[in-house]
Protein backbone atom coordinates (compact mmCIF):
# COMPACT_ATOMS: atom_id res chain seq x y z
CA UNK A 1 0.00 0.00 0.00
CA UNK A 2 1.24 3.48 -0.83
CA UNK A 3 -0.40 6.55 0.73
CA UNK A 4 0.32 10.01 -0.64
CA UNK A 5 -0.89 13.33 0.80
CA UNK A 6 -1.08 16.83 -0.58
CA UNK A 7 -1.71 19.90 1.64
CA UNK A 8 -4.67 22.13 0.83
CA UNK A 9 -6.65 24.90 2.49
CA UNK A 10 -9.40 23.78 4.84
CA UNK A 11 -12.08 25.50 2.74
CA UNK A 12 -11.37 22.87 0.06
CA UNK A 13 -12.27 19.92 2.29
CA UNK A 14 -14.93 17.88 0.51
CA UNK A 15 -18.40 17.71 2.15
CA UNK A 16 -18.61 14.82 4.60
CA UNK A 17 -21.41 13.28 6.69
CA UNK A 18 -18.97 13.40 9.62
CA UNK A 19 -19.29 16.90 11.08
CA UNK A 20 -15.83 16.88 12.67
CA UNK A 21 -14.20 16.25 9.29
CA UNK A 22 -15.74 19.22 7.51
CA UNK A 23 -14.51 22.67 6.54
CA UNK A 24 -17.17 23.99 8.91
CA UNK A 25 -15.55 22.25 11.89
CA UNK A 26 -12.17 23.66 10.89
CA UNK A 27 -13.73 27.12 11.02
CA UNK A 28 -15.14 26.48 14.51
CA UNK A 29 -11.72 25.40 15.79
CA UNK A 30 -9.94 28.30 14.15
CA UNK A 31 -12.35 30.70 15.86
CA UNK A 32 -11.00 29.34 19.15
CA UNK A 33 -7.37 29.86 18.24
CA UNK A 34 -6.48 26.38 17.01
CA UNK A 35 -4.28 25.91 13.97
CA UNK A 36 -5.77 23.48 11.45
CA UNK A 37 -4.37 21.61 8.48
CA UNK A 38 -6.05 19.74 5.64
CA UNK A 39 -4.72 17.18 3.19
CA UNK A 40 -5.85 15.31 0.10
CA UNK A 41 -5.12 11.58 0.39
CA UNK A 42 -4.48 9.18 -2.49
CA UNK A 43 -4.15 5.47 -1.84
CA UNK A 44 -2.40 3.09 -4.20
CA UNK A 45 -3.00 -0.50 -3.18
CA UNK A 46 -2.40 -3.99 -4.49
CA UNK A 47 -5.35 -6.27 -5.14
CA UNK A 48 -4.94 -7.83 -1.68
CA UNK A 49 -4.76 -4.43 0.04
CA UNK A 50 -7.75 -2.73 -1.59
CA UNK A 51 -9.81 -0.91 1.03
CA UNK A 52 -13.32 -2.08 1.79
CA UNK A 53 -14.68 1.35 0.86
CA UNK A 54 -13.44 2.03 -2.67
CA UNK A 55 -14.42 5.51 -3.79
CA UNK A 56 -12.08 5.96 -6.72
CA UNK A 57 -9.20 4.57 -8.76
CA UNK A 58 -6.99 5.08 -6.89
CA UNK A 59 -9.19 5.62 -3.82
CA UNK A 60 -9.13 9.20 -2.49
CA UNK A 61 -10.08 10.96 0.72
CA UNK A 62 -9.21 14.09 2.63
CA UNK A 63 -8.46 14.72 6.28
CA UNK A 64 -8.72 17.55 8.79
CA UNK A 65 -6.10 17.90 11.53
CA UNK A 66 -6.33 20.19 14.56
CA UNK A 67 -3.04 21.08 16.24
CA UNK A 68 -3.47 20.94 20.01
CA UNK A 69 -0.93 22.53 22.34
CA UNK A 70 -0.17 20.03 25.14
CA UNK A 71 2.57 22.16 26.71
CA UNK A 72 4.35 25.43 25.93
CA UNK A 73 6.86 23.41 23.90
CA UNK A 74 4.88 20.58 22.29
CA UNK A 75 1.80 19.81 20.23
CA UNK A 76 -0.26 16.82 19.18
CA UNK A 77 -1.87 16.62 15.73
CA UNK A 78 -5.42 15.59 16.56
CA UNK A 79 -7.66 14.04 13.90
CA UNK A 80 -11.32 14.31 15.06
CA UNK A 81 -13.31 11.30 13.81
CA UNK A 82 -10.87 10.68 11.01
CA UNK A 83 -9.73 9.46 8.64
CA UNK A 84 -13.14 8.85 7.07
CA UNK A 85 -11.83 6.39 4.48
CA UNK A 86 -11.84 2.87 5.98
CA UNK A 87 -9.58 0.11 4.68
CA UNK A 88 -10.28 -3.55 5.25
CA UNK A 89 -9.81 -4.41 8.94
CA UNK A 90 -6.57 -6.29 8.28
CA UNK A 91 -5.02 -3.19 6.68
CA UNK A 92 -6.08 -0.50 9.15
CA UNK A 93 -2.74 -0.35 10.95
CA UNK A 94 -0.73 -0.30 7.74
CA UNK A 95 -2.91 2.50 6.38
CA UNK A 96 -2.51 4.64 9.51
CA UNK A 97 1.22 4.03 9.54
CA UNK A 98 1.71 5.11 5.94
CA UNK A 99 -0.70 8.02 6.31
CA UNK A 100 1.20 9.22 9.39
CA UNK A 101 4.58 9.02 7.69
CA UNK A 102 3.21 10.92 4.71
CA UNK A 103 1.80 13.69 6.92
CA UNK A 104 4.82 13.91 9.23
CA UNK A 105 6.86 16.27 7.03
CA UNK A 106 4.05 18.84 6.95
CA UNK A 107 3.76 19.07 10.74
CA UNK A 108 5.79 21.29 13.09
CA UNK A 109 8.94 19.79 14.62
CA UNK A 110 7.30 20.39 17.99
CA UNK A 111 4.52 17.88 17.15
CA UNK A 112 5.17 14.73 19.20
CA UNK A 113 2.36 12.50 17.87
CA UNK A 114 -0.65 12.18 15.62
CA UNK A 115 -3.80 11.18 17.51
CA UNK A 116 -6.52 9.57 15.41
CA UNK A 117 -9.98 9.61 17.01
CA UNK A 118 -11.16 6.76 14.82
CA UNK A 119 -14.73 6.69 13.61
CA UNK A 120 -14.25 3.11 12.38
CA UNK A 121 -16.20 0.39 14.15
CA UNK A 122 -14.23 -1.61 16.69
CA UNK A 123 -13.15 -4.97 15.20
CA UNK A 124 -14.47 -6.65 18.34
CA UNK A 125 -17.97 -5.22 17.92
CA UNK A 126 -18.90 -8.11 15.65
CA UNK A 127 -17.37 -10.78 17.88
CA UNK A 128 -19.93 -12.70 19.96
CA UNK A 129 -17.25 -13.42 22.55
CA UNK A 130 -17.29 -9.74 23.48
CA UNK A 131 -20.95 -9.75 24.52
CA UNK A 132 -22.40 -11.20 27.71
CA UNK A 133 -25.32 -13.59 28.00
CA UNK A 134 -27.73 -10.65 27.86
CA UNK A 135 -26.27 -9.50 24.55
CA UNK A 136 -24.53 -6.53 26.15
CA UNK A 137 -21.17 -5.34 24.88
CA UNK A 138 -18.36 -6.06 27.36
CA UNK A 139 -15.80 -4.01 25.46
CA UNK A 140 -12.58 -4.70 23.60
CA UNK A 141 -9.75 -6.80 25.08
CA UNK A 142 -6.86 -5.38 27.09
CA UNK A 143 -4.70 -2.69 25.47
CA UNK A 144 -1.85 -5.07 24.68
CA UNK A 145 -4.13 -7.28 22.56
CA UNK A 146 -5.66 -4.26 20.81
CA UNK A 147 -2.21 -2.95 19.90
CA UNK A 148 -1.07 -6.34 18.60
CA UNK A 149 -4.04 -6.50 16.27
CA UNK A 150 -3.74 -2.90 15.07
CA UNK A 151 -0.01 -3.19 14.39
CA UNK A 152 -0.22 -6.48 12.53
CA UNK A 153 1.67 -6.14 9.23
CA UNK A 154 2.95 -2.63 10.03
CA UNK A 155 6.63 -1.84 9.51
CA UNK A 156 7.39 -0.03 12.76
CA UNK A 157 4.82 -1.45 15.24
CA UNK A 158 4.31 2.12 16.54
CA UNK A 159 0.55 2.56 16.91
CA UNK A 160 -0.54 2.95 20.54
CA UNK A 161 -4.01 2.91 22.06
CA UNK A 162 -4.54 6.23 23.82
CA UNK A 163 -5.47 6.16 27.52
CA UNK A 164 -8.76 7.96 26.85
CA UNK A 165 -11.06 8.85 23.98
CA UNK A 166 -11.74 12.51 23.21
CA UNK A 167 -15.01 12.26 21.24
CA UNK A 168 -17.67 9.68 22.17
CA UNK A 169 -16.64 6.20 21.10
CA UNK A 170 -20.14 4.75 21.55
CA UNK A 171 -23.27 6.06 19.89
CA UNK A 172 -26.68 5.05 18.59
CA UNK A 173 -27.53 5.31 14.89
CA UNK A 174 -31.11 5.47 13.67
CA UNK A 175 -32.04 4.51 10.12
CA UNK A 176 -34.29 7.29 8.83
CA UNK A 177 -35.25 5.46 5.64
CA UNK A 178 -38.52 4.45 7.29
CA UNK A 179 -41.97 5.92 7.72
CA UNK A 180 -42.70 7.87 10.90
CA UNK A 181 -45.10 5.16 12.07
CA UNK A 182 -42.38 2.53 11.71
CA UNK A 183 -39.85 4.63 13.63
CA UNK A 184 -42.34 5.09 16.46
CA UNK A 185 -43.18 1.40 16.51
CA UNK A 186 -39.50 0.48 16.84
CA UNK A 187 -39.03 2.71 19.89
CA UNK A 188 -39.36 1.41 23.42
CA UNK A 189 -42.94 1.72 24.61
CA UNK A 190 -42.03 4.18 27.38
CA UNK A 191 -40.25 6.48 24.90
CA UNK A 192 -43.22 6.41 22.53
CA UNK A 193 -45.55 7.12 25.45
CA UNK A 194 -43.43 10.05 26.65
CA UNK A 195 -43.38 11.63 23.18
CA UNK A 196 -47.17 11.53 23.02
CA UNK A 197 -47.54 12.64 26.63
CA UNK A 198 -45.37 15.68 26.01
CA UNK A 199 -47.37 16.59 22.94
CA UNK A 200 -50.70 16.16 24.80
CA UNK A 201 -49.42 18.39 27.60
CA UNK A 202 -48.87 21.19 25.10
CA UNK A 203 -45.09 21.16 24.71
CA UNK A 204 -44.20 22.94 21.48
CA UNK A 205 -40.85 22.66 19.68
CA UNK A 206 -39.53 25.62 17.71
CA UNK A 207 -36.62 26.07 15.32
CA UNK A 208 -35.31 29.33 16.79
CA UNK A 209 -32.85 32.01 15.68
CA UNK A 210 -29.39 32.56 17.10
CA UNK A 211 -30.78 35.41 19.20
CA UNK A 212 -32.07 32.70 21.52
CA UNK A 213 -28.57 31.53 22.45
CA UNK A 214 -28.80 33.01 26.01
CA UNK A 215 -32.00 31.00 26.54
CA UNK A 216 -30.26 27.83 25.37
CA UNK A 217 -27.25 28.58 27.53
CA UNK A 218 -29.35 28.94 30.68
CA UNK A 219 -30.74 25.45 30.05
CA UNK A 220 -27.23 24.17 29.39
CA UNK A 221 -25.96 25.61 32.68
CA UNK A 222 -28.76 23.86 34.56
CA UNK A 223 -27.90 20.58 32.84
CA UNK A 224 -24.17 20.88 33.52
CA UNK A 225 -24.71 21.62 37.21
CA UNK A 226 -27.27 18.83 37.55
CA UNK A 227 -25.02 16.21 35.95
CA UNK A 228 -21.65 17.46 37.18
CA UNK A 229 -20.18 17.99 33.71
CA UNK A 230 -17.59 20.51 32.58
CA UNK A 231 -19.23 23.81 31.62
CA UNK A 232 -18.26 25.36 28.28
CA UNK A 233 -18.65 29.13 28.05
CA UNK A 234 -21.31 30.77 25.89
CA UNK A 235 -18.68 32.05 23.46
CA UNK A 236 -18.02 28.47 22.39
CA UNK A 237 -21.64 27.86 21.40
CA UNK A 238 -21.76 31.29 19.78
CA UNK A 239 -18.85 30.28 17.55
CA UNK A 240 -20.60 27.03 16.60
CA UNK A 241 -23.53 29.09 15.31
CA UNK A 242 -21.55 31.93 13.77
CA UNK A 243 -19.19 29.64 11.86
CA UNK A 244 -22.21 28.44 9.90
CA UNK A 245 -23.00 31.96 8.77
CA UNK A 246 -19.52 32.35 7.28
CA UNK A 247 -19.51 29.24 5.09
CA UNK A 248 -21.42 27.61 2.22
CA UNK A 249 -24.53 25.69 3.19
CA UNK A 250 -23.17 22.37 1.94
CA UNK A 251 -20.49 22.37 4.63
CA UNK A 252 -22.99 22.02 7.48
CA UNK A 253 -26.33 23.25 8.77
CA UNK A 254 -26.68 23.90 12.49
CA UNK A 255 -30.18 24.36 13.87
CA UNK A 256 -31.09 25.38 17.40
CA UNK A 257 -34.35 23.88 18.68
CA UNK A 258 -36.20 24.81 21.86
CA UNK A 259 -39.07 22.94 23.51
CA UNK A 260 -41.44 25.24 25.40
CA UNK A 261 -44.67 25.17 27.39
CA UNK A 262 -46.50 28.50 27.56
CA UNK A 263 -43.34 30.25 26.35
CA UNK A 264 -41.27 28.74 29.17
CA UNK A 265 -38.15 27.00 27.76
CA UNK A 266 -37.87 23.43 29.02
CA UNK A 267 -35.31 21.77 26.72
CA UNK A 268 -33.02 22.67 23.84
CA UNK A 269 -30.58 21.17 21.40
CA UNK A 270 -28.21 21.83 18.51
CA UNK A 271 -29.04 19.71 15.47
CA UNK A 272 -26.25 19.35 12.90
CA UNK A 273 -27.02 18.29 9.33
CA UNK A 274 -24.12 17.21 7.14
CA UNK A 275 -25.06 15.56 3.89
CA UNK A 276 -27.31 12.58 4.57
CA UNK A 277 -26.53 12.48 8.30
CA UNK A 278 -28.08 14.40 11.20
CA UNK A 279 -26.31 14.60 14.55
CA UNK A 280 -27.72 15.40 17.98
CA UNK A 281 -24.77 17.61 18.82
CA UNK A 282 -25.58 19.31 22.15
CA UNK A 283 -28.58 18.93 24.42
CA UNK A 284 -29.89 20.60 27.56
CA UNK A 285 -32.99 20.55 29.74
CA UNK A 286 -34.53 22.46 32.62
CA UNK A 287 -34.90 21.26 36.19
CA UNK A 288 -38.48 22.51 36.07
CA UNK A 289 -41.61 20.68 34.87
CA UNK A 290 -39.71 17.50 34.08
CA UNK A 291 -43.03 15.65 34.23
CA UNK A 292 -43.87 17.21 30.84
CA UNK A 293 -41.13 15.10 29.18
CA UNK A 294 -40.03 17.98 26.94
CA UNK A 295 -36.75 16.29 25.82
CA UNK A 296 -38.80 13.52 24.18
CA UNK A 297 -40.87 15.93 22.11
CA UNK A 298 -37.67 17.82 21.26
CA UNK A 299 -35.87 14.71 20.05
CA UNK A 300 -38.81 13.52 17.97
CA UNK A 301 -39.08 16.92 16.27
CA UNK A 302 -35.33 16.80 15.50
CA UNK A 303 -35.75 13.36 13.93
CA UNK A 304 -38.68 14.62 11.82
CA UNK A 305 -36.68 17.68 10.70
CA UNK A 306 -33.72 15.47 9.79
CA UNK A 307 -35.96 13.29 7.63
CA UNK A 308 -37.48 16.35 5.95
CA UNK A 309 -33.97 17.62 5.17
CA UNK A 310 -33.21 14.37 3.31
CA UNK A 311 -31.09 12.71 6.00
CA UNK A 312 -30.89 8.93 5.95
CA UNK A 313 -29.31 8.41 9.37
CA UNK A 314 -29.44 10.05 12.78
CA UNK A 315 -26.44 9.98 15.11
CA UNK A 316 -27.39 10.25 18.78
CA UNK A 317 -23.75 11.17 19.54
CA UNK A 318 -22.57 9.64 22.77
CA UNK A 319 -23.82 6.98 25.19
CA UNK A 320 -22.27 4.55 27.63
CA UNK A 321 -21.17 1.30 25.99
CA UNK A 322 -23.74 -0.77 27.89
CA UNK A 323 -26.59 -0.32 30.43
CA UNK A 324 -24.26 0.12 33.40
CA UNK A 325 -25.99 2.14 36.13
CA UNK A 326 -22.58 3.18 37.52
CA UNK A 327 -21.45 4.71 34.22
CA UNK A 328 -21.65 8.55 34.10
CA UNK A 329 -23.36 8.34 30.69
CA UNK A 330 -25.92 5.72 31.72
CA UNK A 331 -28.73 8.30 31.72
CA UNK A 332 -27.92 9.19 28.12
CA UNK A 333 -27.80 5.47 27.23
CA UNK A 334 -31.26 4.92 28.70
CA UNK A 335 -32.73 8.00 26.99
CA UNK A 336 -31.15 7.59 23.56
CA UNK A 337 -31.55 3.84 23.14
CA UNK A 338 -35.23 4.28 23.87
CA UNK A 339 -35.64 5.84 20.41
CA UNK A 340 -34.58 2.61 18.71
CA UNK A 341 -31.56 2.44 16.49
CA UNK A 342 -28.43 0.37 16.86
CA UNK A 343 -25.47 0.73 19.18
CA UNK A 344 -22.22 1.46 17.36
CA UNK A 345 -18.86 0.93 19.07
CA UNK A 346 -16.06 2.99 17.52
CA UNK A 347 -12.35 2.18 17.65
CA UNK A 348 -11.53 5.23 19.77
CA UNK A 349 -8.26 7.19 19.97
CA UNK A 350 -4.99 5.82 18.62
CA UNK A 351 -1.60 7.53 18.67
CA UNK A 352 1.24 7.45 16.19
CA UNK A 353 4.35 8.84 17.98
CA UNK A 354 6.55 11.18 15.94
CA UNK A 355 8.96 11.89 18.80
CA UNK A 356 8.88 8.56 20.73
CA UNK A 357 10.89 9.69 23.77
CA UNK A 358 8.85 12.85 24.39
CA UNK A 359 5.62 11.01 23.59
CA UNK A 360 6.32 8.40 26.28
CA UNK A 361 6.85 11.17 28.84
CA UNK A 362 3.60 12.81 27.76
CA UNK A 363 1.75 9.49 27.93
CA UNK A 364 3.05 8.89 31.44
CA UNK A 365 1.52 12.12 32.78
CA UNK A 366 -1.59 12.33 30.60
CA UNK A 367 -3.74 10.21 32.91
CA UNK A 368 -2.85 12.30 35.98
CA UNK A 369 -4.15 15.51 34.44
CA UNK A 370 -0.99 17.32 35.42
CA UNK A 371 0.52 19.89 33.09
CA UNK A 372 3.10 18.51 30.69
CA UNK A 373 6.30 20.55 30.59
CA UNK A 374 9.89 19.83 29.68
CA UNK A 375 12.88 22.08 30.35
Amino acid sequence: MLVEVQPKITEQIAPSPILQQTAYWAKVKEEHGYQTKAFDIKIKATENELPSLNTGNPPTDDILIVLRQVSPEFQIAYVPYGPVFEPGEENRGLYLEELSESIRKYLPKSCIAIRYDLVWESPWAGDEAHYNQNGEWIGPPETRIQEMRMNFDTQGWKLRKAHTNTLPSNTVFMDLNKKDETLLTQMKSKTRYNIRLSQRKGVQVEDVTHDNLPVWYNLYQETALRNGIVLDNMEYFKSVLEAQEQQPKQWAQIRMLLAKKDDEPLAGMFLAITGKRATYLYGASSNRKRNLMAPYALQWEAICQAKAAGCEEYDMFGVSDKPDTEHPMYGLYKFKTGFGGELHHRHGCWDYPLDPKTYELYRAVEMSGQGFHMN
